[in-house]
């Protein structure tokens, strides 16, 4: 009876360290994509200074809007590939990773800030927000390379990984939007070296996030 209790006690701690790791994957890499400079991030700072951070932090939403038909189109194309691929796919998102690293280093190093687009487009509404987050490649890549497959080996070990790792996104990711709609409405100097840091902090995410893609790609490729 105790053996039995015992193993039925421990089942439920080993489903939730299971889940902690894509948790942690999902917010490093959201926080990561949210704080560089971007399309979507040069809206939401042009929306604060026009309209004020009251009516432009709705807009920190915009990636659980527009990201649904991403996330269906490449987990459909990536369902229907052979696990001999996996591998493969985990090392191409090492690369894509490490070449965000490198923009982001890019970046840290000759940082300015990011400039306010024009006044007609200040006046657009959050739909634009969504619609410059479509257009924008970094998501397609972002999921077919990096979060794609890691949603899909989680839910085949235990459906909880994949929902964990889509939850420690996206709420990392508003989170970050939103901090940079504060940051924006707080002090020029201050949002100026605070936005800097947080570039710099996204390299290091990156480029230790590629380190743990391609270490995963080369296990895989052993163990076979």
């Amino acid at each position: 009876m105790r053996k039995l209790l015992n193993s039925k006690g421990s089942a439920r701690p080993k489903v939730r360290h299971s889940m902690i790791p894509y948790l942690v994957l999902g917010a490093t890499y959201a926080f990561a994509a949210a704080v560089q400079p971007g399309p979507l991030q040069t809206y939401l700072i042009s929306q604060t200074l026009s309209n004020g951070w009251r009516r432009t932090l709705p807009a920190a939403l915009t990636p659980v809007i527009s990201d649904g038909p991403i996330i269906v189109l490449v987990l459909f194309i990536l369902n229907g590939l052979p696990e001999r691929f996996n591998p493969a796919l985990r090392c191409a998102g090492g690369v894509f990773l490490l070449y965000l690293a490198a923009v982001a280093f890019k970046q840290w190093r000759g940082y300015t800030g990011t400039r306010a687009e024009d006044g007609s487009s200040m006046r657009r509404s959050m739909l634009r927000a969504a619609l410059v987050n479509l257009l924008n490649p970094n998501p397609y890549l972002g999921w077919s390379l990096v979060l794609g497959p890691l949603l899909l080996e989680g839910w085949k070990k235990a459906p909880a990984n994949g929902v964990a790792l889509v939850i420690g996104f996206y709420a990392t990711m508003i989170f970050s939007l939103a901090g940079i709609i504060a940051l924006c409405a707080a002090a020029g100097k201050l949002g100026h070296s605070v936005g800097r840091c947080l570039v710099g902090l996204s390299a290091v995410a990156l480029a230790s996030f590629a380190g743990y893609q391609f270490l995963t790609g080369i296990k895989m490729l052993i163990i076979g």
